[in-house]
């Protein structure tokens, strides 16, 4: 046994030996099989040898490398670089003839390689060519003899399992494997019945030989006796196939009739999404018009009220006042400014529109004539009895607060009857404030020249007497030695009839000025000058804007400040003419009544929160009037140089 293991150890040569270094060495760390290599140097550097190896993982997924190995001065092997078996372009022979070395490989540039021998060339050509057998992306193969591409098995890459070669190709042994005890003791048993097989190898290989020979005779008989099954599993084969073609040709039935049930069901889903959006548009276009049904509609009893509106009684008057509001309400309605060209809104917008004109109409009566009347209304006369009082209209301005909202009503859906209403309260107010004026003005100079006592409104009672001499003529133009001599009583009566004059004034104006702004909304510009603007008469909100440019708050407030005065001054136009003529019926009578005028004035211009208001501009007017007075007065008071020199004299 012993002889025999030292024969198989002996059978290996030179290139087994490599080999067997190289697997161990260099690829079984790795877990990589080596399957083929040859001794080769480059093509300009032929003392420089290395070994080009074709290996694979013994792991899936497996993967070829080709690998070229150097030996080191230690005589170790060690991997110089690697190129996968995929990157490779093109195998060049270089020469048709089988015994030329040299081949290039082809990766991402041209290396030249010139084998040890032919024979290691062309082994490892065949082995390149074994791993490209069944690959579709195959290398092109140059230059190398049709004989040497045969069909022999291969070893797949990484998608497919390993398939060993039947057969070694030369130069191809495997590494040596001891055997194994079954292997020791079969062929133990073997040499047992051939007693002779060490002495005479020679008839022991006879005795191997025939019994080879009748091992093939009885699998050629094998064979031939399994003919008949071989017919028969390729006639089940057959069947097979057809049966496969029938199962492919029902499939590609029923992907017909998938294809065609999918294609309907898009159809179907497109057929359903443009439903529901049919779907939701009417829901929106009913909820559109659901709001606009809400917003336009108008209640009944209001317009009955709209109609029949009686505004002389407390329940009439409120009925009224909220039948304008939801009218206004329904005229402003935030509507889509498409929608307002509905034939059933335009419908919709005439009604209103002539509810609008009956209902304006009869505000515009009832406040006309109520005007009218209260033209004649005779005041509130003082607290005490002989004191001198301008008379105050509070009840008037009461009389007339029921009516505010309507009236701001008329203002902003009728202008022109808001615009006549209050030309018509100017007139008929204007006229019972002057006839109030002139009347106290009167009463004043009777304080100021009657024989009576009068209150004054202070705890200062002033006896006046009866002088019975008329004052004839002023000062002005006369001689100062030739004056005349005054009553300074009389001068003191004057001093105090003229504050109390200019004290009674200023509240009534005021509270005249207070009311108008909150009954005719004098605080609030009006946006537009047209006669009424609603949302239903389809003008975008732009226009309003360029209409109507926005004021900064500094000319908006005097826009409005102009608006109150231009209604005061027609209101109160006769204070200014009456305070002057006043004045000047005692300035004819005693140029010195011009200097109390003067100061009483200032005062009061001074004391005038407003330096803009009504009352200030109506007494600057006078102010400007007494002060040219008070100018004469003095240079009429100056001594002249004649009579200085007589004095002297």
């Amino acid at each position: 046994m012993e002889q025999l293991n030292s024969l198989f150890r002996s059978l290996p040569g030179g290139m087994a030996a490599i080999r067997h270094s190289l697997q161990h060495e260099v690829f079984q760390p790795c877990d990589e099989r080596l399957l083929a290599f040859v001794h080769v140097t480059k093509a300009l550097k032929k003392k420089k040898s290395s070994f080009l190896c074709i290996a694979i993982t013994k792991e899936t997924p497996y993967t070829v490398n080709i690998i070229q190995v150097k030996k080191t001065e230690k005589n170790v092997y060690k991997k110089k670089r690697s190129w996968p078996l995929s990157t490779l372009k093109l195998v060049d022979g270089k020469h048709v003839s089988t015994d030329s070395t040299d081949f290039d490989l082809v990766f991402d540039k041209i290396y030249k390689w010139s084998a040890t021998s032919a024979q290691e060339r062309q082994n490892f050509i065949r082995a390149l060519w074994k791993q490209f057998f069944h690959r579709q992306d195959k290398p092109q193969f140059k230059n190398v003899p049709v004989d040497w591409l045969g069909s022999e098995k291969i070893v797949p890459t990484e998608s497919e399992a390993p398939i060993v070669s039947e057969t070694l190709e030369v130069g191809e042994i495997e590494d040596f494997q001891a055997l194994t005890e079954k292997e020791e003791q079969d062929l133990i048993l073997l040499m047992g019945e051939c007693g002779y097989a060490v002495s005479n190898a020679e008839a022991f290989m006879e005795t191997l030989a025939k019994d080879l020979s009748v091992l093939d005779g009885e699998n050629v008989q094998s064979v031939l006796a399994s003919e008949e099954r071989v017919s028969s599993l390729m006639a089940h084969l057959d069947e097979a196939i057809l049966e496969v073609e029938k199962v492919e040709n029902q499939l590609d039935s029923y992907n017909d009739i998938i294809c065609h049930v999918r294609t309907t069901m898009e159809k179907m889903e497109e057929k359903n999404t443009l439903i529901d959006i049919a779907n939701r548009n009417n829901q929106k276009l009913l909820a559109e018009l659901e709001k606009v049904i809400v917003e336009l509609e108008l209640d009944s009893k209001h317009q009955v009220s709209l109609v029949d509106a009686d505004l002389t009684t407390p329940q009439g008057l409120k009925e009224a006042i909220e039948a304008g509001k939801a009218l206004q309400r329904v005229m402003n309605a935030e509507i889509h400014p498409a929608l307002v060209q509905l034939s059933a809104v335009q419908e919709q917008k005439k009604r209103f529109d002539k509810w609008k004109s009956k209902f304006s109409q009869i505000i515009s009566r009832h406040l006309n004539n109520l005007f009218i009347h209260l033209g004649n209304d005779p005041g509130e006369s003082g607290v005490q009895a002989g004191e001198l009082n301008l008379p105050k209209h509070s009840n008037l301005h009461k009389e007339l607060r029921r009516y505010t909202e309507l009236m701001h009503w008329t203002k902003v859906m009728d202008r022109k009857a808001y615009t006549a209403l209050s030309k018509v309260y100017m007139a008929a107010i204007g006229k019972l404030y002057e006839r109030d004026i002139r009347h106290f003005l009167e009463e004043a100079k009777n304080y100021i020249s009657g024989p009576t006592v009068v209150t004054l409104g202070s705890k200062e009672d002033v006896s006046v007497k009866n002088k019975g001499q008329a004052v004839t003529g002023a000062l002005l133009g006369v001689e100062r030695d030739q004056w005349p001599e005054f009553d300074p009583a009389e001068r003191s009566r004057f001093h105090q009839i003229f504050e109390r004059v200019l004290s009674q004034l200023e509240p009534v104006v005021l509270a005249e000025q207070q009311f108008c702004v909150s009954f005719f909304q004098l605080d609030i510009l009006s946006p537009t000058s047209k006669n009424t603007l609603t949302t239903l008469d389809g003008v975008p909100s732009d226009s309003k804007s360029e209409e109507v440019p926005s004021l900064p708050s500094h000319k908006m407030e005097r826009q409005m400040n102009e608006e109150v005065r231009k209604m005061m001054g027609e209101i109160f136009g006769s204070i200014e003419p009456e305070l002057i003529s006043f004045i000047s019926h005692y300035e004819k009578m005693d140029s010195m009544y011009c200097l109390y005028t003067l100061v009483r004035l200032t005062e009061h211009v001074m004391s005038t929160q407003d330096a803009g208001s009504f009352l200030s501009k109506s007494f600057g007017p006078v102010l400007v009037q007494v002060k040219r007075t008070y100018d004469r007065f003095m240079q009429e008071f100056r001594p002249c140089p004649r009579s200085s020199q007589k004095d002297v004299r």
